[in-house]
């Protein structure tokens, strides 16, 4: 199987876009992930450069396009309406996939299926992959009551961020091994950031007390790529995805971050290509 890793924007937002996509590729991703500000130029900058690095460095460089709405006290129709303008605008900019932060958790389940129901009519008349994170706040924020889905939409192409479900159980998920690899068959993509029971995010990975955190995640993230090789699935994408504030701890008065963000994202892309053995 071949694993491409792609490059976050999260972070990044003071930078130009020719600043990003030049330091993405110096430092060796194959693609980049990207929730776009809000500003018809940077869109412009970025879609310029991305097509000159397709043109003389990568033709196959990944850009996968984030759908991320800030909250907003509105109705179901009103979410409806916003989700499917910002990914019919997305479309518009012919991304090789789509990350959907889909849905609401309080939501009723009827709801959260009218609008899985939307996002894969877009994907399937425009012919863009739409993937659905799982995140806190989505339709997809548990585990267990995110099977309810797969069971009505069993080709529902989800993004691992198993750092949330740890988070809504409070653990680990020692108790909900098998749960867990239910969905393994639907992952399409893989964020590698590593959380703990009470946080989304450890202070750094690669420090010794998170080693069993870290053996934990990677477990998980080898049982999925075994899976979709098993499933003749050629091609698996990893986001290295360590986040700014507030997922990044500070210290308190200074706002001093404990760790450098886009290191650790380095660093994690490094160790996953040293410890990620695909086999073919």
């Amino acid at each position: 199987m071949d694993v491409k890793y792609t490059c976050t924007y999260w972070g990044c937002e003071h930078q130009s876009a020719k600043e990003f996509l030049s330091n993405v590729v110096n430092n060796g991703y194959e693609g980049v992930e990207i929730n776009f500000p809000d500003n018809a130029n940077f869109i412009t900058e970025f879609m310029e450069e991305l097509e000159n690095i397709r043109n003389t460095i990568n033709p196959n460089f990944i850009f996968i396009a984030q759908q991320v709405l800030s909250n907003k006290n509105e109705t179901v129709e009103e979410y409806i309406e916003r989700i499917t303008k910002r990914l019919e605008f997305l479309i518009t900019l012919n991304p090789n996939y789509i990350n959907s932060h889909t849905g609401k958790d309080f939501y009723d389940f009827s709801n959260n299926c009218k609008i899985i129901e939307i996002t894969e009519h877009i994907a399937r008349n425009s012919g863009i992959p739409i993937w659905h994170e799982i995140h806190r706040g989505r339709f997809s924020f548990h585990l267990k009551t995110l099977l309810k889905y797969i069971d009505i939409y069993p080709k529902l192409k989800l993004i691992a961020d198993f750092s949330h479900f740890c988070v809504v159980s409070e653990s680990n998920l020692e108790d909900q091994k098998e749960l867990l690899s239910k969905i393994y068959p639907n992952i399409k993509h893989i964020h590698a950031r590593v959380g703990f029971e009470q946080s989304p995010q450890v202070n750094h990975p690669f420090a010794p007390e998170w080693n069993s955190h870290l053996e934990r995640y990677l477990s998980w993230w080898k049982e999925i790529i075994e899976i979709q090789k098993k499933r003749n699935y050629s091609q698996i994408n990893i986001t290295p995805e360590f986040g700014p504030f507030p997922y990044m701890p500070q210290e308190p008065f200074t706002k001093k971050p404990l760790s450098n963000q886009w290191e650790i994202n380095l660093e994690m892309k490094h160790y996953l290509q040293q410890n990620l053995i695909t086999n073919g």
